[in-house]
């Protein structure tokens, strides 16, 4: 996917508090209801699985997540999340959950059976007493387990195991994968649709080489957490809120290298406040892309460049006025 070729610098953002605390299985509140899985994207899918362990509940409703992916551990593949855990806790909260449960994943987690899982993670540390799962979960050594597996664990102890049916549309089933590939394209309505909600990330203002201001195109230069999943490459119309305050400012977005300034340059990301002219060096930018305005192009000189930019700026605070 485009965005893994993106050679942003990873750097870990300091958020705001969350809404719910992220804590270690030894830290929970116990007993619990637990919704076990990643919940990446937190889709319509994700919802049911999670409703189910807040109504009427005999514990704490909590979301269990390993962290990190155990296919980073295991096989040493990147897994971009389409939430980081701080936006996954601030997304949880509104829908009952008092704790985001992070469960450090290691090779002697990953080396349990699906029945010691059970019983030394689920029930002795975190005193499980209704468990909810999507129909398509697995857990355990070589994912050996699943949720008839489960059930059958469940039932060993008298502990309730509900498992939910895998949601789908028109297109077909609801899924992470789905959104990612549509962010990839640039199809944020796509996006927006299977999530039911807009999707953001924030960045830390850094300082940058001046050439925008240069061009009369102050832009503020984006540092943003090397494991969030970004969408493809392009020019974007987006809002902005600085520091995470105020009403949002209307915004160009570009995500991806420099070809005419310097084509040998790693991928950037920058954005331009319409209608701004502030120094926001060291603040944080939450930003909302909301329409590809185009892709990548290299102008003959930097003349050409101001003019595109100045057309993407129009096309920009066209695309926000409806909104």
């Amino acid at each position: 996917m485009l965005s893994f070729k993106l050679a942003i610098k990873a750097r870990i953002m300091h958020a705001p508090p969350p809404l719910i605390p992220l804590c270690s299985p030894k830290q929970a509140r116990l007993p619990t209801s637990l919704a076990l899985g990643s919940f990446d994207g937190l889709h319509a899918g994700h919802h049911r699985v999670i409703e189910r362990i807040t109504r009427d509940s005999p514990g704490v409703p909590s979301v269990v997540s390993f962290w990190p992916h155990p296919r980073e551990v295991l096989y040493g593949d990147t897994r971009l999340r389409l939430d980081l855990p701080s936006e996954k806790a601030s997304l949880l909260a509104p829908l009952g959950i008092e704790q985001l449960i992070l469960v450090p994943f290691n090779r002697s987690l990953s080396a349990l059976s699906p029945e010691a899982f059970f019983n030394q993670i689920l029930l002795e540390t975190l005193k499980a007493k209704r468990i909810s799962i999507g129909a398509n979960f697995c857990f355990g050594h070589k994912r050996k387990g699943n949720a008839v597996t489960l059930q059958k664990l469940g039932e060993s102890k008298g502990i309730e195991i509900l498992v939910l049916p895998i949601l789908e549309d028109a297109t077909g089933r609801i899924s992470s994968s789905r959104i990612r590939e549509a962010l990839s394209k640039g199809d944020l309505n796509t996006a927006k649709a299977l999530m039911g909600r807009s999707y953001r990330f924030r960045g830390k203002v850094v300082k940058g080489r001046g050439i925008g201001s240069g061009l009369g195109w102050p832009t503020a230069n984006l540092e943003v957490d090397g494991r969030k999943f970004l969408p493809g490459l392009g020019v974007y119309s987006a809002r902005a809120w600085i520091n995470n305050e105020g009403a949002p400012l209307s915004a160009v977005m570009n995500l991806g290298p420099q070809p005419t300034v310097d084509p040998t340059s790693p991928s950037a990301l920058e954005v331009h406040l319409l209608n701004q002219n502030r120094n926001l060096e060291g603040m944080e930018l939450t930003v909302e892309p909301v329409q590809r305005l185009r892709g990548q192009q290299r102008f003959k000189d930097l003349s050409e460049l101001s003019e595109q930019i100045g057309k993407d700026a129009k096309m920009a605070q066209s695309s926000l006025q409806s909104l």
